[in-house]
């Protein structure tokens, strides 16, 4: 995955957020944690993975990956405002007795340590900890930095509707 390449996209999409929205010298950096928070609860929506009282199983894996490239987009916008940039992260190897419940709920824990405090060590983990749950959904690098490039595309359109 090409992390410069997602950073400058991200970086341009907030550049043109901020100005159409008048945010320049706002701190949103609470509204974009809580924006990623519902992220990833909409991406454990779309797989269904809590849902024991459902016989239902998960969304079309198209969908899923797209849930999940929108959490990566709050994830590099609040990189890019504390001024961390990652080169080169690697998925951590999830333990085979993991759930992806618990992988969810381990993520949820460390946006919020992230939140609690914001180093560039715990940005790290967090970039990481995402990964690995793309990769237990079955994400390659490749297929999540080509939906990104495809999502961003979306996201500059609605901004150009008003959106």
């Amino acid at each position: 995955m090409n992390w410069d390449k997602l950073y400058e996209m991200q970086s341009e999409l907030d550049g043109r957020i901020k100005k159409q929205h008048r945010l320049e010298g706002k701190d949103v950096f609470d509204e974009k944690v809580l924006a990623l928070l519902v992220e990833v609860g909409e991406l454990a929506n779309e797989t269904r993975c809590f849902k024991f009282w459902s016989t239902k199983g998960p969304n079309e894996q198209s969908v899923i990956l797209e849930e999940f490239v929108d959490g990566l987009h709050f994830i590099l916008s609040l990189g890019i405002e504390k001024g961390y940039f990652v080169q080169m992260v690697k998925a951590i190897e999830t333990e085979g007795n993991q759930s992806i419940t618990r992988l969810f709920l381990s993520v949820y824990s460390q946006i919020e340590e992230f939140r609690q405090e914001s180093t560039m060590n715990n940005y790290e983990k967090l970039c990481m900890k995402y990964l690995e749950l793309g990769k237990f959904l079955g994400f390659s690098p490749e297929m999540i930095e080509h939906a990104y490039m495809e999502k961003n595309e979306v996201n500059h359109e609605r901004q150009n509707q008003g959106y």
